[in-house]
């Protein structure tokens, strides 16, 4: 299920970077905007569905739920809305605008103009927030122990991050078809089908292993726990479900779930703040869709390789200095190589004559850096991070694992990006572009993973202190 899950969202991934940002009328600085006005809105949307379809419908049928929309979109986008749309986008609307509006609304502009692309971005980002970690880790952290966590999550996460080598080479090579197909061919439309095609594929394994899962494993299990159970001590009363509200006032009493959310909304805003100024740059190099979408393969495959050889490192680190120090390694990283990438940035053409002895550019080699940024943060995320975020829930209780990681995974982390949006729309209009924005950027990328420290520190020793009250079996 996880290989599947993670093998969709990496084509999402790269796939809604590809539209938005090479559309016509677009460019990178729309990413801010769409996190802020389309991502935030729609995933507030998204828990109050799920609140309500939570207390109505059971874990299996939620699931498939969930699950269903996705799917059904992304297969009607490439077959059918993307190649009608001309008819769906408003670009004489948008032109008019544009005539009419000051240079500074390009990018909201953009967002309106091709708004399917936009409604793409909003699901495709959401699949990580809701599939992954809502749906997926959810089930997981239902049927798996603490001990069991810290012994196999990191290397249970390592297999599933094979998906992202194959998947990055399957959007590599789908999308250098270009020069096999007939001339006037619609080469990123052609993509686009296979893209999405094994997308739906993919989502079609993903039900039949949880079907397979829930018959198989966990209702026959939980049948002869039941069972058992009955013989030596009366059934426990089933805990009533709270209101979204209430569940809201409960959740932001508990100092334990802030800090959680700390962490989520800090690690959305830091990668945030350096990723936008990167995919600038990127579009700088490759402005051709396919050419984009191409080298997102082959860093979409490096990020899977480096988290392979990350996992075993996450392991050893949870098992030998415990919680505490594993949460701490992927902010720690962020701010290192965030600094490295803004100060070459800000070094710009000085270092031309340098970097033109090394047979580059400074702005591949601008790009390279701030692919190998993303690598290795998105490497720490995937061995360390989630890993910790995950096993932070197994000690809670019942509301607080469903509900509380509802807000925090579904509202939390687009929190986070948007609130790095905020703040780099708020320096695009002051200071003109993202180049001017850097200085400032980098300090603040500094104050937050200050904040996001600290934050750990303080839920490692609730942590702690949850895990000593707990049976040791549990």
């Amino acid at each position: 299920m996880f290989f599947c899950i993670l093998f969709s969202y990496t084509i999402l991934r790269d796939t809604k970077d590809v539209l938005v940002v090479t559309a016509p009328g677009s460019s990178a600085e729309v990413i801010p905007f769409l996190k802020t006005y389309v991502n935030l809105p729609g995933a507030t949307a998204f828990v109050l569905a799920y609140s309500a379809l939570s207390n109505r419908l059971g874990g299996e049928a939620l699931f498939y739920a969930v699950l269903a929309p996705f799917l059904a979109f992304f297969g009607a986008f490439a077959w059918i809305i993307y190649p009608l749309r001309d008819f769906f986008h408003p670009n004489a609307f948008a032109d008019m605008l544009t005539a009419a509006l000051p240079l500074g609304f390009a990018a909201p502009i953009g967002v309106l103009r091709n708004w399917t692309y936009s409604l793409f971005y909003l699901l495709a980002n959401m699949w990580g927030s809701v599939v992954v970690s809502l749906m997926f880790w959810g089930f997981a952290n239902e049927i798996t122990t603490v001990a069991e966590a810290k012994k196999y999550y990191p290397l249970f996460g390592m297999g599933a991050n094979v998906a992202l080598v194959f998947s990055g080479q399957f959007v590599r090579y789908v999308s250098q078809l270009k020069g096999r197909l007939a001339p006037g061919v619609d080469s990123w439309g052609v993509a686009l089908k296979l893209l999405m095609s094994a997308v739906c594929l993919s989502g079609g394994v993903i039900a039949a292993c949880y079907r397979y899962l829930t018959v198989e494993v966990v209702n026959k299990r939980d049948a002869g726990s039941e069972g058992a159970a009955a013989e030596t001590k009366p059934k426990k009363k089933k805990k009533p479900s709270l209101s979204l509200g209430e569940s809201a006032s409960y959740l932001a009493s508990s100092p334990y779930i802030r800090n959680l959310g700390i962490l989520v909304i800090a690690y959305g805003m830091s990668i945030n703040l350096v990723e936008v100024t990167w995919k600038a740059k990127l579009k700088e190099q490759f402005p051709d869709p396919s050419a984009y979408a191409a080298f997102m393969g082959q860093f979409s495959s490096a990020t899977g390789v480096t988290t392979l050889l990350m996992m075993l490192f996450g392991r050893f680190v949870l098992r030998k200095f415990g919680w505490g120090t594993a949460a701490q390694i992927t902010p720690l990283v962020l701010l290192i190589t965030g600094a490295a990438f803004f100060a070459l940035t800000l070094a710009g053409s000085s270092l031309a004559p340098v970097v033109a002895m090394l047979g580059t550019t400074p702005l591949m080699l601008a790009v390279l850096v701030g692919a190998a940024q993303n690598i290795v943060s998105k490497a720490a995320k995937y061995s360390l991070f989630d890993p910790c975020k995950e096993m932070a829930y197994i000690p809670l209780d019942a509301e607080q694992k469903t509900k509380g990681k509802a807000a925090i995974d579904v509202i939390g982390a687009p929190l986070g990006k948007s609130g790095g949006s905020l703040i780099q729309q708020l320096l695009i209009f002051r200071l003109g572009s993202l180049a001017a924005s850097t200085p400032y950027l980098a300090a603040i990328l500094t104050a937050i993973i200050g904040a996001w420290i600290l934050a750990a520190r303080g839920l490692s020793k609730q942590f702690e202190a949850k895990m000593a009250d707990m049976p040791e079996d549990a």
